[in-house]
């Protein structure tokens, strides 16, 4: 793939509808930036497509599923059955993050990117038959990630054609925090146990084989910490590389896409190291739970609403997300301005930092 001229295709942000959305809130009667990052990611949206006259009425939830070889070194509390499982469960809309959805009128929509065992009614995306184990060699080959980012770009496309403006990022995949860590321990030179937890609730001695799993796939694997396309294939998932291709989707087609926890922080990384203007669609929801999502969201330079100790997955902080948005856009769309009012509108005064 040619990632320098996907990156010089992404239009980037339109600066007129940027300062036309921020005109727009400093009008609405109400104290300068009030809402804080309310505000400022609808004025981020704005300019990502073009207009203020911002709408996210039709939302999805794009949930990729994929199973990893590195679950043969004992690094999670479940095997490869429950990915299937849950995936046929989301096409039912039985999990937590279909019933999230429904209270905002979000779209669950399970994609299968490389599961063991393929289910009916999860859309077919398969870039393999689960990777392979880090620990003892490439997860995939650089073919299996460019087939999987070009399957992301293309669902965000069918999406926006759809009608759909926004899209949440989730994920179904038993062992996908391993991967998710090597990638970071990997891109932002942190060690590995610095960029380690849980996951769904390990023990101290399957924590270990965790860590030790991930160290033994650096050695091996010597990622280029320069080439995110390399760390992505040695140490990744199918999972990570489809959401890669959903960000650089959403930042070609002018969809925001709204980051959900650790694996579609990592992606969100990938997408951004790969084509730096990718980041103009991202949205951030919550901090994982997990302890490298802090130093992801950080290095992305993107800052999240949420901090509620999440760490289910599926998208369901992305999710939650979605109501604060429309909360905001209510305010955006309805409230009386200034001029309406008689009140002398608020201006910025010395000593203010906005």
């Amino acid at each position: 793939m040619d990632f320098n001229k996907i990156n010089n295709d992404i239009k980037g942000e339109n600066v007129i509808a940027k300062a036309a959305a921020k005109a727009h809130w400093d009008g609405i009667a109400k104290p300068l930036d009030g809402l804080g990052m309310l505000e400022k990611y609808i004025i981020k949206i704005a300019a990502l497509i073009g207009t203020e006259d911002v709408r996210l009425d039709k939302k999805a939830v794009l949930v990729l599923c994929a199973d990893n070889g590195v679950i043969c070194e004992g690094v999670t509390q479940t095997d490869a059955s429950v990915t299937a499982i849950q995936a046929k469960n989301i096409s039912l809309r039985k999990t937590s993050v279909c019933l999230m959805s429904t209270v905002v009128g979000a779209d669950p929509i399970p994609v299968d990117m490389g599961m063991l065992n393929p289910v009916e009614g999860v859309r077919d995306c398969r870039c393999g038959n689960g990777t392979d184990n880090l620990a003892v060699g490439p997860a995939m080959t650089y073919e299996q990630a460019e087939k999987a980012i070009e399957h992301g770009i293309k669902l965000v496309g069918e999406l926006k054609e759809q009608g759909y403006r926004i899209i949440a990022t989730g994920e179904m995949g038993i062992g996908n925090t391993t991967t998710s860590s090597a990638c970071t321990a990997t891109l932002l030179s942190l060690p590995v146990e610095e960029v380690t937890g849980r996951g769904a609730g390990l023990s101290d001695e399957r924590l270990t084989k965790k860590i030790n799993a991930i160290k033994r796939g650096i050695e091996v694997n010597r990622p280029d910490c320069t080439n995110p396309l390399d760390v992505l294939a040695k140490l990744g998932g199918f999972d990570i590389a489809g959401m890669v291709g959903v960000y650089l989707g959403g930042a070609l087609y002018g969809v925001p896409i709204i980051i959900d926890g650790l694996i579609s922080s990592v992606a969100a990384l990938i997408a951004a190291r790969l084509c730096p203007k990718a980041s103009c669609c991202m949205i951030a929801s919550h901090c994982s739970a997990e302890p490298a999502a802090k130093a992801i969201l950080a290095e992305l330079g993107v800052e999240a609403i949420i901090s509620a100790g999440l760490k289910l997955g599926e998208g369901t902080g992305a999710v939650c997300m979605m109501p604060i948005l429309d909360m905001a856009l209510k305010v955006y769309h309805g409230s009386v301005g200034f001029n309406e009012t008689g009140i002398d509108q608020y201006t910025v005064q010395d000593g203010d930092k906005r």
